[in-house]
């Protein structure tokens, strides 16, 4: 057993050289007490992983010590990294314990997946609060590996012991009173369970009737009305900044006005952006914006903790020695964090080791030719997405395709390309339209991560390299792939074809590699795959291609992709 440790100062932090977590018996500093609203010069006095007593003095110390943070909605699958290397990358920002959405792999693997999500988090000093998926699959509209009933609720709640009933995507199922949609609330709230929301757009009555249900949070608002509207009635707004959708900038007003109903949230967020930073980077962005601290720390610490009632300590006296290490309030750079007493993470490296990634998967779809993705001429107009950087709704447009004898095909010039969709549970013909503002010139990308289906998507230049780059995925059974000249890179995802079996800075470094190579290809995209991933997605605005077709979500049905003007 290591002997614990005295953090004295930076100077006393920096000079430890630890491989692995170690204990901590003290630890001096300016702790930031967001309970009573104080900052004050003292010590912590740490003992079987608990503030055993606080002494407010004078010291000489030149850190910082705060409450630990939480994502108050994400989906770790999006991470393209399992739990545990997760869990690692988001240590090392200061970030101890995430609401969890595994609705992703819920899609893919159903009860099964939703057990590996749990087994594979548990025994971690990262806390994952996992849900029960609400919306599995988010819409009959699409075709996935799996569906998820209201008697699977209640066995998920009974035998998983999971914390809330995860995002409620089908909104038109609650306004009008659902029956299936309906008993799923009803078994959460029997449990005691919170009810997350996923209400965009939503206002007026329709706003009304979805809360009356007894769904407390929403995480998809866009705008300061919206989300104004949804805090003035009661709702908690969940502010969301990923790798796709960045709303922290419109909605971060609201914050001044609704301290206690804000929480910050990523939703979805790609290996390279976490390597990056985390909600620690929201609270960083903000101070620099002008933003009190103490109202920042609410929403990104205590705030999601009452609400999700998570385990976690607060820098109180008997308290669990939960917190996080940062220089100053201004450039709050996170230095150490520390779970149940141990020290998890040192200047930006985890400590915690890595097991064996146990693998499991659905994946049925066989290899495809360039001719299953032509598309035959039979209108005047072609409905066209449009995709919208930087958000996961979408566009859309009708306008007269190129033609090449008799084929309707990618039209570079336009930057109208074409964009297919494969079912990776059945071996059947592709779906394939078109999408304007994705940018490549030349070449094709493909993901297995296609929001929430996770079908096979791509996009591309020709069918020819359409099929190559999907061809990629087909073969490692899931990934992501950039495929031009001949050539195609891949990044395998051999975990349920959403999530790589290695740590999360070679799924950064690799990710990155393909990310700009897809720009190199021409996108002008920030984030081309996981713009791409959110083309599938039914449930969102306004346009999306699903294995059965065109989905106009306005109209909540299919829709032709020619039409005659």
């Amino acid at each position: 057993m290591l002997k614990p440790i005295k953090i004295i100062n930076r100077q006393s932090l920096d000079a430890i050289d630890e491989p692995s977590i170690f204990p901590l018996e003290e630890v001096s500093g300016n702790i930031v007490d967001i309970i009573n609203r104080r900052v004050y010069s003292g010590k912590l006095i740490i003992n079987n992983g608990a503030i055993k007593n606080i002494i407010e003095d004078k010291t000489d110390s030149d850190l910082f010590i705060i409450p630990p943070l939480i994502d108050a909605h994400v989906h770790i699958e999006s991470s393209m990294l399992t739990p545990t290397a997760f869990a690692q990358m988001a240590l090392a920002h200061g970030v101890i314990a995430s609401v969890s959405d595994p609705h992703e792999i819920a899609n893919v693997m159903g009860i099964a997946g939703i057990k590996y999500m749990v087994d594979e988090g548990a025994n971690l000093p990262f806390k994952f609060y996992f849900g029960a998926p609400s919306c599995v699959p988010a819409t009959p509209m699409e075709t996935s590996g799996a569906s998820i009933t209201a008697d699977d609720i209640e066995l998920l709640f009974r035998e998983q012991n999971l914390h809330y009933l995860s995002e409620v995507m089908n909104f038109p199922g609650v306004i009008n009173e659902d029956p299936e949609i309906m008993r799923k609330i009803a078994i959460a709230k029997s449990y005691g369970k919170k009810i997350d929301g996923h209400a965009p757009g939503l206002r007026g009555k329709d706003l009304d009737l979805y809360l009356q249900a007894g769904i407390s949070t929403d995480h998809e608002t866009i705008n300061y009305e919206e989300g104004r509207e949804k805090l003035k009635k009661g709702m908690k707004l969940l502010i969301r900044e990923g790798s796709a959708a960045k709303n922290l900038d419109e909605l971060a007003p609201l914050i001044n006005e609704f301290p206690d109903f804000c929480m910050f949230c990523s939703d979805d967020m790609h290996p390279d952006d976490l390597e990056k930073g985390y909600i620690n980077k929201m609270v960083k962005r903000l101070l620099f914006s002008g933003y009190e601290i103490m109202t920042l720390l609410r929403c990104a610490s205590l705030n999601p903790a009452r609400h999700y009632n998570i385990d976690m300590g607060f820098l109180q006296k008997n308290d669990r020695a939960d917190f996080v290490i940062i220089d100053n309030l201004k450039n709050f750079n996170v230095i150490c964090t520390v779970a149940a007493g141990e020290a998890i993470a040192v200047n930006g490296k985890c400590l915690m080791p890595v097991a064996d990634i146990k693998h499991i998967n659905n994946f049925h779809a066989t290899p495809k030719k360039p001719e299953d993705f032509t598309v035959n001429a039979q209108g005047n107009v072609i409905r066209v997405i449009e995709a919208i950087d930087g958000q996961i709704y979408t566009g859309k447009s009708l306008i007269k395709p190129k033609v090449v004898k008799g084929m309707a095909v990618s039209d570079i010039e336009r930057d109208i390309l074409k964009i297919s969709l494969i079912s990776r549970y059945h071996d059947k013909p592709p779906v394939t339209g078109f999408i304007k503002n994705f940018g490549l010139t030349k070449g094709a990308i493909a993901s297995s991560v296609s929001h929430d289906s996770h079908n096979i998507i791509a996009v591309g230049s020709t069918d020819a390299e359409i099929a190559t780059a999907a061809n990629e995925v087909i073969r490692h059974k899931g990934g992501l792939t950039v495929s031009a000249d001949g050539k195609c890179e891949v990044l395998p995802l051999p975990v349920a074809g959403l999530m790589s079996d290695k740590d999360g800075l070679y799924v950064a470094q690799k990710y990155t590699e393909l990310d700009e190579m897809a720009k190199k290809l021409g996108s002008k995209l920030s984030a081309p795959f996981m713009t791409l991933s959110f083309m599938g997605l039914t449930v969102i605005p306004d346009l999306k291609i699903s294995d059965r077709g065109l989905f106009d979500f306005k109209a909540f049905d299919y829709v032709p992709l020619f039409e005659d003007a």
